[in-house]
């Protein structure tokens, strides 16, 4: 096993956070400080390579199995400056160190026991996380989730066991009510995952963020909107019909929850080909959309929302004609407007307290499980339906590790960031 660095702290700041893992972490932080602190305490040391100095930084050694990887780990915090973070890492690869991969502390600490797949994914969910309600999710909804899964699996090796008695003794004569509390228990587990399967969308568009879109006709105030909401000049703003012409967006926090909103061009029936291509990429979106603001200025109709898509129609201009509606040129109405969107926002990812499926991989396997669940509900020989729960055990096991887990720990760490 080779001993692997890298920086765990963004760039740009005053203090940099190097962290090496491996064999020979403890001694090549040795070689370059002189002396090692106590475990887990931060000294001062004038690292040095080959007779220079290279940086006053504080130094703290984990030695295995208490460390992050549960291999022996140092973290020197650096100043920031790159010309410093160059001459350390030459020094370190000098002394038999290489730069870690993206994902390889934390494989390396999958791998010695430090956490599971779920808990390896929440990590990752949580360094991208965006806003406030990403980072719950990253917490609190692995937490569920983990709990949630470890219910299901000691429910599932009961029921496995119930069937092998079945199987193993025919002629006892159990009774009937065996057989009919060991089908109602494989049906409520079943039921229980596609509960959790129904929320996955939620939380799933919450990981990824939501798709907003405002669609209306020509100089209905859908730039002006969207820069009134941004609180920047996003969109050009102009009295020409047909400005618009293709989609324009911004990423917005909406009650906790990312929200990508996005101009389009004004809806009508144009000659010009280029505009009409941007009317059709219009409708393209909002049929894509999770959720549509069909705008309007005052006297106009609104535009027709794709069927299965939320809207919010919003009567726009109302400075020009004193009516109900917002103007996003003078604030009226935005306050209100804003937490109408955050509400809507909220809404669409709202697991309602089930455990949290937000990554596909997630998903495949509680459907997995599921589907081999169903299969032996409808199958009446006791070998096929163990056969079965023992399919559905392992696609459950997928989840936090223990059976057929290699062909998914590429795809789950791969994307992690450098130092993690």
């Amino acid at each position: 096993m080779s001993t692997i660095f890298a920086a765990i702290t963004g760039r740009g700041g005053a203090v940099t956070v190097l962290r090496l893992s491996g064999p020979a972490a403890l001694a090549i932080t040795r070689k370059l400080a002189g002396t090692l602190p106590e475990p887990r305490r931060a000294a001062l040391r004038r690292l040095r390579h080959e007779g220079k100095i290279l940086d006053e930084a504080l130094v703290v050694v984990f030695p295995a199995p208490n460390s992050f990887t549960g291999e022996d780990v140092a973290e020197i915090s650096l100043h920031g400056g790159r010309a410093v973070q160059a001459a350390m890492s030459a020094a370190l690869t000098d002394a038999g160190a290489r730069p870690a991969e993206p994902g390889e502390f934390s494989r390396r600490a999958f791998e010695n026991g430090k956490f599971d797949l779920l808990q390896a994914e929440a990590m990752a969910d949580l360094i991208t996380a965006e806003t406030e309600a990403q980072r719950i999710q990253a917490l609190a909804g692995a937490d569920a989730l983990h709990i949630a899964c470890s219910g299901w699996r000691e429910r599932l090796r009961q029921l496995m066991a119930q069937q092998e008695a079945l199987i193993d003794f025919p002629d006892e004569d159990l009774p009937p009510a065996v057989e009919a509390a060991l089908l109602a228990g494989i049906a409520d587990l079943r039921d229980e995952m596609h509960a959790a399967l129904a929320t996955a969308p939620a939380a799933e568009r919450l990981r990824e963020g939501l798709e907003f879109v405002i669609l209306g006709p020509p100089n209905a105030g859908k730039s002006t909107l969207l820069n009134a909401l941004a609180g920047e000049e996003v969109a050009i703003v102009s009295d020409i019909p047909g400005t618009t012409r293709d989609a324009v967006g911004v990423r917005l926090d909406l009650g906790g929850v990312p929200v990508h909103l996005t101009d389009t061009a004004g809806l009508r029936q144009t000659t010009d080909t280029i505009e009409a291509e941007g009317v059709r990429r219009a409708q393209a979106r909002a049929a894509k959309a999770d959720f549509v603001i069909a705008v309007a200025a005052p006297g106009e109709d609104f535009p027709l929302v794709p069927d299965g898509i939320p809207a919010l129609r919003l009567r726009t201009k109302a400075d020009l004609d004193g009516g109900q509606g917002i103007s996003a040129r003078t604030g009226a109405g935005m306050a209100e407007l804003r937490t109408r969107l955050a509400e809507a926002a909220q809404a669409l990812t709202d697991t309602k307290g089930a455990a949290t499926l937000a990554r596909p991989r997630q998903i495949a396997c509680v459907r997995d499980t599921a589907a081999a669940l169903e299969r032996a509900l409808a199958l009446p020989e006791p070998e096929l339906r163990g056969e079965e729960l023992r399919l559905a055990a392992g696609a459950l096991a997928r989840l936090v590790g223990g059976i057929a887990v290699e062909e998914v720990l590429d795809a789950v760490f791969s994307g992690f960031c450098i130092g993690k």
